[in-house]
């Protein structure tokens, strides 16, 4: 049985060209066939900002956006997240979702495909990985950044990638994988 990768898309905003380049990733990483891959898409659950009245550690959820949040987050065994970069910060949206669960992330990798100016959503992805610790995930070392990626999108709406941005994918996946196994066994004390 393979493990399963969330690629999510962090950006919620209208216009956002994060799909483009998540759809990408996503038939990319299934392309490499290591994981079982499934595009997760952060504006579909329209998780307000946090408003559950119990700490995410109980997980006694009361709204049904927490608990459809939660369970998809419970099935996945690592994840990428595609990020633009905001102010130098993830957006909020990243870290809202980050917070409204807590065990379902526990002892769980994550990578992270950044987009944005001419960093590539780097900072973006350096200040995500701090915060991704707090849920007691490994961050990667390996990652994508994709630079301008407004200027690497078709008329026909498709993300086109360079063998750049293939080659950081192809090292991300196989590092994420490694982590993905040897974690597994903490997830399941």
């Amino acid at each position: 049985m393979s493990l399963k990768l969330q690629i999510i898309i962090c950006s919620t905003r209208p216009g956002r060209v994060g799909p483009a380049v998540a759809n990408w990733f996503h038939g990319f990483a299934q392309s490499q066939g290591l994981f079982d891959c499934e595009l997760v898409d952060l504006a579909d659950f329209q998780l307000p900002v946090y408003d559950e009245p119990n700490h995410p550690r109980m997980q006694k959820y009361e709204h049904d956006h927490t608990k459809a949040w939660s369970r998809s987050v419970a099935k996945a065994d690592a994840y990428i997240f595609v990020l633009p970069e905001y102010n130098f910060c993830p957006p909020p949206s990243f870290t809202n979702a980050l917070d409204y669960v807590y065990s379902e992330w526990n002892y769980k990798p994550a990578g992270f495909v950044s987009y944005g100016g001419v960093s590539g959503g780097l900072r973006s992805a350096q200040l995500a990985k701090q915060w991704v610790t707090a849920v007691k995930m490994m961050p990667m070392f390996e990652g994508v950044t994709v630079q301008m990626p407004w200027t690497l999108i078709g008329e026909d709406g498709r993300f086109q990638a360079n063998e750049h941005h293939e080659d950081s994918g192809e090292a991300l996946l196989k590092e994420l994988l490694k982590w993905a196994e040897a974690m597994k066994p903490m997830r399941s004390r």
